[in-house]
This record gives structure tokens, sequence and C-alpha cells, in this order.
């Protein structure tokens, strides 16, 4: 019996090589997660009577996008929790950048992009602590934005 193998198949990309770049706040580095790449569209229901049977009709309704999440491990570096402080003092206008999450194959070629516009921070979280801990500190912060759009 022969089995044949695709090996014109495409492998699916890892996720554990990316970049976070964040134009306007001048901030870009790796993190250890983002999450929240995404966007939905909200449903309507519409319950009508059609020759004596209730339908319910789903009827698309706003379009929203996910908040993203950056965690990474934390060190002196202040530049989140800063770029946070403008949030808090008033400065939303100074805030909002646009960005980028980028992934990279083995041989850090560019192979998958978002692009997302008009972010800001709407909260930042340090790690928990415990002197019984073993474990890297994490710090996270939640970004809103006005949308998102994988480029390639």
């Amino acid at each position: 019996m022969t089995t044949s193998i695709d090996t014109a198949r495409e492998d699916p990309l890892v996720g554990f090589h990316f970049l976070v770049d964040l134009e306007q706040a001048g901030l870009s580095g790796y993190f250890t997660e983002v999450s929240g790449l995404g966007s939905e569209t909200e449903t309507i229901e519409h319950k009508v009577v059609n020759g004596g049977v209730e339908v319910v009709m789903q009827i698309p309704g706003r379009l929203k996008w996910d908040n993203i999440t950056l965690k990474r491990g934390i060190t002196s570096n202040m530049d989140l929790w800063s770029w946070r402080k403008k949030v808090e003092t008033g400065g939303i206008l100074d805030a909002r950048s646009d960005g980028s999450v980028v992934m990279f194959d083995q041989s850090l070629n560019e192979v998958a992009r978002w692009n997302f516009q008009r972010a800001w921070p709407s909260k930042i979280s340090g790690p928990s602590v415990k002197s019984d801990a073993n474990e890297i500190g994490v710090e996270e912060m939640t970004l809103v934005h006005e949308g998102i759009e994988r480029v390639n």
C-alpha cells in the first residue's frame, strides 16, 4: 500500500515569534502573549410570523473589535506605565497610537501582520507577587482601538 504525502502544503505559523509596534506611542517590543486580534458583528434578532410559523431572523448589527491584551515579563522599563499615565491625566489625544502585531517565521521573515488604529491603554496591571512563588512577574495592558485588519 502506497501512502501519498502532500509535500506542497503550507505549514501553520508558529505563535511564539512576534513583535508589537505602537507607532505614535514610541513603543516597540516583544511580549510573551498577545490576544484579541479579531472583530465581531453583533446580531439583532427579528421575530416574524410567516404562514403561521414564528421565525427568528438574524440581522447583522454593529461591528465591534476585540480589546487587545498584551502581556510581558516585568522589568525596570516604564514605557507601558508612562503611556497609561497619559490617559490617567487626561491626555487621551496624545495617548492614541496606531500599531501592528507582526508574526515571523523561523528565518525572521514577516509572515502575518495585523494593523490597528487609534489604540489607547484602557487598563494596566502589575504582577501578582507571592513570597513563595518561583515564576516571572508579568505585567498586562489592555488596548482599545477603532479598527483592526489583517494585511498579510
